[in-house]
Protein backbone atom coordinates (compact mmCIF):
# COMPACT_ATOMS: atom_id res chain seq x y z
CA UNK A 1 0.00 0.00 0.00
CA UNK A 2 2.85 2.52 0.33
CA UNK A 3 4.57 1.97 -2.62
CA UNK A 4 1.03 3.00 -4.26
CA UNK A 5 0.55 6.08 -2.20
CA UNK A 6 4.25 6.77 -2.97
CA UNK A 7 3.08 6.61 -7.19
CA UNK A 8 -0.62 8.94 -6.40
CA UNK A 9 2.12 11.38 -4.69
CA UNK A 10 4.30 11.37 -7.36
CA UNK A 11 1.64 11.50 -10.01
CA UNK A 12 0.01 14.37 -8.16
CA UNK A 13 3.11 16.54 -7.42
CA UNK A 14 3.75 15.80 -11.81
CA UNK A 15 0.34 16.96 -12.34
CA UNK A 16 1.00 20.20 -10.41
CA UNK A 17 3.85 21.41 -11.73
CA UNK A 18 2.16 21.08 -15.08
CA UNK A 19 -0.73 22.70 -13.75
CA UNK A 20 1.36 25.63 -12.77
CA UNK A 21 3.50 25.33 -16.28
CA UNK A 22 -0.17 25.51 -18.26
CA UNK A 23 -1.03 28.40 -16.20
CA UNK A 24 1.39 30.57 -16.30
CA UNK A 25 1.98 30.18 -20.47
CA UNK A 26 -2.22 31.32 -19.91
CA UNK A 27 -0.93 34.27 -17.87
CA UNK A 28 1.65 35.18 -20.54
CA UNK A 29 -1.16 34.58 -23.59
CA UNK A 30 -4.04 35.98 -22.37
CA UNK A 31 -5.70 32.94 -21.44
CA UNK A 32 -5.29 29.49 -22.91
CA UNK A 33 -7.34 26.54 -23.88
CA UNK A 34 -5.74 22.98 -24.55
CA UNK A 35 -6.14 19.89 -26.25
CA UNK A 36 -5.04 15.97 -24.48
CA UNK A 37 -3.31 13.93 -27.15
CA UNK A 38 -2.63 10.07 -26.33
CA UNK A 39 1.27 9.51 -27.08
CA UNK A 40 1.36 5.37 -26.44
CA UNK A 41 4.20 4.67 -23.90
CA UNK A 42 5.75 7.97 -23.79
CA UNK A 43 2.39 9.60 -22.24
CA UNK A 44 0.03 12.64 -23.38
CA UNK A 45 0.72 15.72 -25.32
CA UNK A 46 -0.94 19.25 -23.78
CA UNK A 47 -1.49 21.27 -26.93
CA UNK A 48 -1.42 25.10 -25.64
CA UNK A 49 -2.96 27.89 -27.64
CA UNK A 50 -2.96 31.08 -25.85
CA UNK A 51 -5.42 33.76 -26.82
CA UNK A 52 -3.04 35.71 -28.92
CA UNK A 53 -2.19 32.43 -31.08
CA UNK A 54 1.15 31.95 -29.67
CA UNK A 55 1.28 27.92 -28.67
CA UNK A 56 3.20 25.62 -27.39
CA UNK A 57 3.05 22.34 -25.68
CA UNK A 58 4.00 20.02 -22.43
CA UNK A 59 4.24 16.35 -22.45
CA UNK A 60 2.92 14.66 -19.30
CA UNK A 61 4.14 10.79 -18.08
CA UNK A 62 0.46 9.13 -18.27
CA UNK A 63 -2.81 10.98 -20.20
CA UNK A 64 -4.58 10.95 -17.06
CA UNK A 65 -1.75 13.32 -15.48
CA UNK A 66 -2.44 15.52 -18.24
CA UNK A 67 -5.81 15.42 -18.12
CA UNK A 68 -5.27 16.56 -14.18
CA UNK A 69 -3.06 19.28 -14.90
CA UNK A 70 -5.38 20.76 -17.44
CA UNK A 71 -8.21 20.93 -14.73
CA UNK A 72 -6.07 22.26 -11.96
CA UNK A 73 -5.33 24.95 -14.76
CA UNK A 74 -8.83 25.44 -15.24
CA UNK A 75 -8.55 26.06 -18.73
CA UNK A 76 -11.13 24.99 -21.83
CA UNK A 77 -9.74 21.41 -22.71
CA UNK A 78 -11.11 20.47 -26.67
CA UNK A 79 -11.64 17.09 -27.84
CA UNK A 80 -9.55 17.55 -31.07
CA UNK A 81 -7.81 19.82 -32.28
CA UNK A 82 -9.60 21.10 -35.17
CA UNK A 83 -11.85 23.52 -36.59
CA UNK A 84 -12.13 27.12 -34.80
CA UNK A 85 -9.43 25.89 -32.06
CA UNK A 86 -6.86 25.18 -34.83
CA UNK A 87 -8.01 28.49 -36.25
CA UNK A 88 -6.72 30.00 -33.29
CA UNK A 89 -2.97 29.23 -34.18
CA UNK A 90 -0.80 31.80 -36.09
CA UNK A 91 2.24 30.57 -37.20
CA UNK A 92 5.49 33.02 -38.13
CA UNK A 93 8.18 32.30 -40.32
CA UNK A 94 9.84 30.09 -38.12
CA UNK A 95 7.37 27.52 -38.17
CA UNK A 96 6.97 27.43 -42.11
CA UNK A 97 10.50 26.92 -42.56
CA UNK A 98 10.88 23.82 -40.22
CA UNK A 99 7.67 22.02 -40.88
CA UNK A 100 7.27 22.99 -44.43
CA UNK A 101 10.82 24.50 -45.60
CA UNK A 102 11.66 22.21 -47.88
CA UNK A 103 8.23 21.78 -49.36
CA UNK A 104 7.34 25.07 -50.11
CA UNK A 105 11.31 26.40 -51.15
CA UNK A 106 12.44 27.74 -48.08
CA UNK A 107 15.39 26.34 -46.77
CA UNK A 108 16.31 22.71 -45.63
CA UNK A 109 16.15 21.65 -41.96
CA UNK A 110 19.33 19.23 -42.24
Amino acid sequence: MADTQAVDAKAERRAAKLAKQISAFSKAHGGAEAQVAYLGERGARIALVGEDGNWGSLVAPTYPIAEQAVQKAGITVHEEFDGEFAAKVKTGPYEWTRMAGIQVGGPSNG
